[in-house]
């Protein structure tokens, strides 16, 4: 057994709701590191549930590359335990990473990236302050992995186009892929088969830089945003649309689960707010003000020229509220508001404690949110019904967990 899975061990024989002579003394000293003291309930529902993320080391010299080439992809099930790596096999040598990016609808297939850079490459983006992603410098590609027999494939090997692509996902009714590759040094929506073939460009002709690329639950519509404005087209990639919002930064769009509206970050880049608009690209507003949050999260205790993970607002499972982050004084805190404007603040922490990167179950019972407390990066999970917080991960000093992902 690791530490990790000692401390973890340890820790649940006082938090179990149990009678034990130190629980009070444990109480008091989880309030003081997760501030509520309602983390110490149990809920063995969440003991069924699986959940893809991604760890890796923050303060190793050097700068980002040493740090990012720590990345792994891993599962873990919802009450903590059973923390355990996946695609292994995708760590084929040095500067080699893996991230969890996703599922399959039904959950039978995880999507995990494979990383690796070029070290004199990093060496010259960290001088540079700026990334070079140019074959033989920089690879990305996304695989699936089927959870059953533990089989991995690199769709985007398949009929390469780049030597970089990220953003797969599933399109509505589980029959094509959509992605995201970098072409001639320009981002573009691309679609394809299940088996990596029959890559087609949907960016239209003299398109700009790409990304945020999704469709509409109904299949009938795509998003994306192109050099920071939002565009919604036909699955096709024809009748682009602008949505005209006056702002120059737009960015991260996201569909409602019932494809009726449109959510995304709209103002200035390092200050922009939560936006809505319906899917004919009438009805744009403002949903809540952010109060100055620069809207991304350092991902590294060492120096990043990227700035770290952008942290946007998502829609809750029902697609009636949107969950966000906001600035509370020296805090980052969890919000929920309605379409209406009227938004409710869900977390109350201790002083200087940071939150991102809200992750909603598909039934909406709860929420995973990343948490920056006592320096660590740790996941936490919320049921929603009473608010009630457990931790997720229980990482020391140097480790980071992020971008979680609920299996179906």
């Amino acid at each position: 057994m690791s530490a990790f899975e000692c401390q973890r061990k340890h820790r649940r024989s006082y938090v179990s709701g149990q009678s034990h002579p130190l629980r009070a003394i444990a109480l008091a000293v989880i309030v003081s590191i997760f501030g509520q003291q309602s983390i110490h309930a149990d809920d063995p529902e969440l003991a069924k549930r699986t959940i893809g993320f991604t760890q890796f080391q923050t303060n190793l010299p050097g700068g980002r590359h040493p740090n990012i080439s720590t990345m792994r992809a891993r599962l873990i099930n919802g009450d903590g335990s059973g923390s355990r790596a996946i695609a292994e096999e995708l760590v084929d040598g040095p500067d080699t990473w893996t991230q969890f990016v996703g599922w399959s609808p039904d959950g039978q297939q995880a999507i995990v990236g494979r990383g690796w850079q070029d070290p004199e490459n990093a060496k010259w983006e960290e001088e540079h302050k700026t990334f070079r992603m140019e074959p033989g410098k920089w690879m990305l590609d996304s695989c699936l992995v089927d959870m059953k027999s533990g089989r991995v494939v690199n769709l985007t090997a398949v009929e390469r186009v780049s030597n970089y692509n990220g953003g797969l996902f599933f399109m509505p009714g589980g029959k094509t892929l959509g992605f995201t590759p970098l072409i001639n040094g320009i981002s573009k929506p691309y679609v394809m088969d299940l088996d990596g073939r029959n890559k087609k460009d949907l960016s239209g002709k003299d398109a700009g830089f790409t990304y945020g690329y999704s469709a509409s639950p109904d299949g009938a519509l795509i998003s994306f945003h192109e050099n920071y404005q939002i565009y919604i087209a036909n699955k096709d990639g024809s009748e682009k649309r602008h949505i005209q919002t006056g702002n120059p930064f737009n960015f991260g769009p996201q569909w409602s689960s019932d494809g009726t509206w449109l959510l995304f970050v709209s103002g200035e880049h390092q200050h922009s707010n939560p936006y809505v608009v319906k899917r004919d690209g009438t009805g744009l507003k403002k949903l809540a003000d952010i109060k100055g949050y620069q809207g991304w999260i350092a991902f590294l205790d060492v120096p990043d020229f990227h700035n770290g993970s952008s942290d946007i607002p998502v829609w809750s499972a029902d697609g009636k509220s949107v969950f966000f982050t906001a600035k509370v004084g020296s805090n980052v805190e969890l919000f929920q508001t309605t379409l209406d404007g009227n938004s409710e603040q869900i977390t109350q922490s201790a002083e200087g404690t940071l939150h991102y990167h809200p992750t909603p179950s598909k039934d909406g019972k709860y929420l995973i949110i990343g948490s920056k407390r006592k320096g660590v990066r740790q996941l936490i999970v919320i049921r929603l019904s009473d608010r009630v917080e457990f931790p997720l991960t229980d990482l020391t000093a140097g480790w980071g967990a992020m971008w979680p992902h609920w299996r179906p």
